[in-house]
């Protein structure tokens, strides 16, 4: 694994994101302990994108389990136990193509 993906809501503040994107790195190398360190002892790219709202972010989770993608869900219990991002392996790289570089802006 080359790559280890991040997809966050772009609907939280920045601060929110950050710590998000943190969870979800953290959730990933605790789920998916050897793929974590083939990646981060490897190349380790990072690669934090955004969709626009919790439903577009459970839609994604959805096609993600689909293609039989390592992931991990990230639910943060101040904002109502809500999905607030996604970590998952290089194989989805095709689903995420077209989203943008989280915290970019427009």
């Amino acid at each position: 694994m080359k790559k280890l993906y991040v997809i966050v809501r772009s609907d939280l503040p920045p601060g929110d994101i950050a710590a998000q994107t943190g969870h979800a790195v953290a959730a990933f190398a605790r789920h998916h302990g050897l793929a974590f360190c083939t990646w981060f002892d490897g190349e380790n790219n990072l690669v934090v994108v955004s969709v626009p709202t919790l439903g577009d972010l459970e839609a994604l989770r959805l096609r993600v389990l689909a293609h039989g993608v390592l992931c991990c869900d990230v639910h943060e219990p101040d904002l109502g136990d809500s999905l607030t991002a996604i970590a998952a392996d290089d194989r989805i790289a095709r689903l995420v193509s077209s989203l943008p570089l989280a915290l970019r802006a427009a």
